[in-house]
């Protein structure tokens, strides 16, 4: 799958690792309503270019799933600035 790193040079693979840094940056400095969402962006980043098969579960789940995850960071990220706005879409 990742064959084609063995035939790039050098630059090409300076290029590629800054790619999956900013990429990975940009998912690393995600907050507030953004830290809730799925992000294809960094699906786009992997060379084979396949639209993923998502599954999404029922509401009820899924809101239990997004307290979890608010908790978690409670728990995790206790001392976080509180994002108090709503999301706007």
């Amino acid at each position: 799958m990742d064959d084609d790193l063995e035939t790039m040079h050098r630059a090409a693979l300076i290029a590629e690792v800054r790619k999956l840094r900013d990429g990975l940056r940009a998912h690393r400095d995600c907050t507030g309503h953004d830290l809730c969402w799925h992000h294809p962006h960094l699906w786009a980043l992997l060379p084979e270019q396949l639209e993923p098969a998502i599954a999404v579960p029922p509401w009820p789940k899924f809101l239990r799933g997004c307290i979890r995850y608010r908790h978690s960071l409670d728990e995790q990220a206790a001392g976080a600035p509180v994002h108090d706005k709503e999301y706007d879409g």
